[in-house]
């Protein structure tokens, strides 16, 4: 039997290591080829101005957009905010209300939550219990006054994924534009905004092997032509809508990902998908009574969310140190309530608190998962033995009538 190198990386929602290719494509333009892109006078800025076009290239390819929709930002928080609040400054001579629904990332609620605080109004939609938005209830939400939708193309921690081209066709049909947060999705699912309809759709390049510090933001140049106002003002970069300096290196690495994912998306998917359901079929099998959290059928190939009733989620990470998942997004997992997402479907505070988000990625082995299955599987059934309510459980007791007495 081989041993299994520790720790184990199955966190790749998270963040992604930087492919090595993706690394020798940055090296050369952080020192030989080290020129400001806004430098037209000389072959210092010619040289690096020729690799972010490339690279504008490379990213639109990877989502079906053209070169010139690509807006170079720090990440998919700054390009949800450009978007949110871009079109909202915009667009508020006809209309102040935005929709969106209660699950999405806090880069998109926090934004949404603001505005309210400037005037503008929010309809935060529901989820069913696998995490869908009911198309009809979107449709009776948009008014005449809706100026923006922004939906989430896969969620972070359960993988569900939203219908892009019916809620582009709807968005489309009602004349409000159409936003989606596709972090996530990117490099894992094909995205294609004109077949989905979509008008602005947010990236960030360590979710798909990638540095991190850096992501694009796709503003539809046609039918219609989507304006921002600008968060900060200097330069006039990027088509005026959002100044700075680029990160030359950053940008070539992230066209050197986005080249990569498309050119090998129809063999890595399926690959990762096949050792995810290795893992959901093998924890499920000897654990019986864990919960999938999420819509089994359409979500994300590389991610996967169980509860585990009758253990505390954090005593579980703590138990299983050598492998790295999450309980919740990176962005919360400081935070000790329940996460929010799996709230929103329903889930109770004690299954909320036993929920493990795995994510594999390029670099997933069939050993880490058969590792990773047997350690979880150990420690799940370790801590449920020291479980009172686990005992009372195995007892046959219905602990949903059990009318528990406080002191």
């Amino acid at each position: 039997m081989t041993t299994q190198r520790l720790p184990i990386y199955l966190d790749y929602s998270a963040t992604t290591p930087v492919d090595e290719r993706v690394l020798q494509r940055m090296l050369p333009f952080f020192r030989e080829n080290f020129g400001n892109a806004a430098s037209r006078s000389h072959s210092f800025g010619w040289t690096a101005e020729a690799a972010v076009e490339q690279a504008r290239e490379h990213v639109a390819a990877l989502i079906g957009a053209s070169q010139k929709e690509m807006l170079w930002t720090s990440g998919s928080t700054e390009a949800n905010n450009l978007a949110i609040k871009g079109v909202a400054g915009m667009y508020r001579e006809k209309g102040n209300h935005l929709i969106t629904a209660v699950t999405e990332h806090k880069a998109v609620l926090d934004p949404m939550k603001h505005l309210e605080t400037q005037g503008f109004e929010v309809t935060f939609l529901p989820v069913d219990r696998l995490g869908h938005v009911d198309l009809q209830q979107l449709e009776a939400a948009i008014t005449e006054r809706t100026i923006l939708v922004s939906l989430m193309a896969a969620n972070n921690e359960i993988g569900t994924l939203h219908p892009l081209a019916a809620i582009g066709a709807l968005c489309k049909r009602k004349g409000t534009l159409f936003h989606t947060d596709a972090t996530q999705a990117a490099a894992r699912i094909p995205l294609d905004v004109e077949a989905m309809g979509i008008d602005l759709l947010s990236l960030s390049a360590h979710k798909f092997y990638g540095p991190k510090g850096v992501g694009a933001l796709y503003v539809r140049r046609r039918n219609p032509r989507v304006r921002l106002v600008p968060m900060f003002d200097g330069g006039g970069h990027e088509r005026g809508m959002r100044s700075g300096t680029l990160n030359v290196p950053g940008i070539v690495g992230m066209g050197e990902a986005a080249r990569i994912a498309k050119a090998e998306m129809a063999t890595e998917i399926p690959r990762i998908q096949a050792l995810r359901d290795r893992l959901q079929q093998r924890l499920l099998a000897r654990l019986p009574d864990a919960v999938l959290n999420g819509d089994e059928a359409a979500r994300l190939p590389t991610l996967l969310n169980i509860s585990f009733p009758y253990v505390e989620g954090e005593s579980l990470l703590m138990g299983i140190k050598d492998i790295a998942v999450s309980s919740g997004s990176a962005c919360t997992s400081a935070s000790l309530e329940p996460s929010y997402v799996l709230k929103s479907l329903g889930l109770g505070d004690e299954l909320a608190h036993s929920s493990i988000r795995f994510s594999l990625g390029r670099f997933t082995t069939e050993g880490e998962i058969d590792f990773a299955t047997d350690r979880v599987v150990a420690e799940v059934l370790r801590l449920r033995a020291m479980s009172p309510l686990w005992e009372m459980v195995q007892e046959g007791i219905d602990l949903t009538q059990v009318k528990w007495q406080s002191h």
